[in-house]
């Protein structure tokens, strides 16, 4: 006896296994209330579950024998899914945030994009401070850039810490810096 109105598990979610797929000899039973009921065969269990109106679902498949309760599986499934919505609300998500500039950018620029990534880090995300450098502006990379790049930093030092220092990719130079966390 089949139930109706159970849609296929998404990919993600794991297969519960109820009712009659539940193809144990013999499995220990918990009722609707948590009450243990013993280790009884499948179709007994099958049959208890029917007549209280509920599902009978496999709780611990690894356990010798299998644990089943006796539920409600579709106010299980919405509970579930409930608390997964609930820590996904509460869960942060830290985003990288990108500041370019060249070597040659003038003062106020360069304060600019230093406030810049100040609100960025007081939003709790990652920056990604990139130097580009165009023609022969290559040359001068170990000494103008390191100095800009030290610049920044010094600017920044009481907001942030440098999860990756200066480093050449190409013909740009890429630090990473991090919001500094609070001590409670």
């Amino acid at each position: 006896m089949k139930r109706k109105g159970r849609s296929a598990p998404s990919q993600r979610e794991e297969k519960v296994v109820i009712n009659d797929e539940i193809t144990y000899e013999k499995v220990r039973l918990i009722d609707e209330d948590g009450g243990q009921l013993g280790v009884v065969t499948a179709n007994e269990a099958r049959e208890r579950a029917y007549e209280a109106g509920l599902d009978l679902v496999e709780v611990s498949p690894n356990a010798d024998p299998p644990v089943c309760r006796i539920m409600n599986f579709d106010k299980f499934r919405y509970e579930q899914k409930k608390k997964q919505q609930e820590a996904k609300k509460k869960q942060t998500t830290v985003e990288t945030k990108e500041i370019k500039f060249r070597p040659k950018t003038e003062e106020h620029d360069l304060n600019f994009k230093i406030k810049n990534i100040k609100k960025f880090l007081a939003q709790k995300n990652k920056v990604k401070i990139t130097m580009r450098f165009r023609g022969r502006e290559i040359v001068y990379a170990q000494t103008v850039g390191l100095d800009a790049m030290k610049k920044i930093v010094e600017a920044i030092e009481e907001d942030a810490v440098i999860v990756q220092p200066p480093t050449m990719e190409g013909r740009q130079m890429v630090m990473f810096v991090g919001p500094k966390l609070q001590q409670k």
